[in-house]
């Protein structure tokens, strides 16, 4: 019992001293509420005013099964842009190999695995082509939003809080650490310092969904010089050409899985 009375009071001076620490944490960060918007607005003129890019990612996606358990999903890839009309993306996941070439007349989608294609007329820009893989393809990709030419206003669209929590290191690359709110998500990003203030980690959390699945992206590498014919598909003599709703299965999980996160 002696034991035991002694262990109560150093719990609570940890306890308290936890508490202090986070009480100063959180104050912190809301003095800084208002810095949160002028280092994403930043970051959104910078990312815009890049005609051409290429970067590499790896993203991962959590999804909740029927019977609530959390599967994450990982997938590597690279995407080349050059605007306002050309795309080119390819993603290798566990179970899919998928590329994506937009010219700005026609969208080709392959499926590198099933060794199958199809191409359709779209015309617009890269920022419309998005759209369209969104809602006609169900392809959701929330990392692309971040290539959009107005990423700040899509981001900042139903933001209710945002504040700087501080900074952060990735991959060894000092950056500023933002966090955001709206109804349904909470999402965080980590932006270089300095003079090239671009986007080196995103995460978001599906507040909306039990067990609060996240979709996590992280940008390894980030370029400005793509080739010349980065956006000419040419496909793989053993490929068919095939009807684009054979495409039964191009987003980031498998079909089927259920309360995907990610969705902003």
């Amino acid at each position: 019992m002696e034991k035991v009375k002694q262990a109560i009071p150093r719990r609570s001076v940890l306890i308290g001293v936890v508490l202090t620490m986070s009480i100063s944490l959180v104050s912190q960060a809301h003095a800084q509420v208002n810095g949160a918007d002028k280092i994403l607005k930043a970051m959104a003129d910078y990312v815009a005013s890049q005609k051409t890019v290429s970067i590499t990612y790896d993203s991962d996606v959590e999804v909740i099964t029927s019977n609530l358990q959390k599967i994450q999903f990982t997938s590597s890839g690279q995407v080349q842009m050059s605007r306002p009309a050309r795309l080119r993306a390819n993603r290798t996941g566990g179970y899919k190999d998928i590329e994506i070439v937009f010219d700005g007349k026609m969208l080709t989608v392959n499926d590198k695995d099933a060794k199958g294609y199809a191409q359709i007329d779209v015309e617009g820009t890269a920022d419309q082509l998005i759209d369209v893989l969104r809602e006609k393809h169900g392809v959701v990709a929330p990392g692309a939003d971040l290539l959009l030419s107005n990423v700040f206003d899509v981001l900042m669209s139903d933001v209710i809080d945002g504040v700087v929590i501080g900074k952060g290191v990735i991959d060894g690359i000092e950056c500023d650490h933002l966090a955001f709110r709206n109804t349904e998500t909470d999402w965080q990003i980590w932006i270089e310092s300095g003079a090239r203030p671009i986007p080196r980690k995103y995460v978001i959390t599906s507040k909306a969904v039990a067990e609060a699945p996240q979709y996590t992206l992280r940008i390894k590498d980030w370029k400005t010089d793509v080739p010349a014919d980065a956006f000419a598909f040419k496909p793989d003599q053993s490929a068919k050409k095939i009807a684009m709703s054979d495409h039964s299965d191009i987003d980031e999980v498998p079909q089927g899985t259920t309360k995907p996160g990610g969705k902003k």
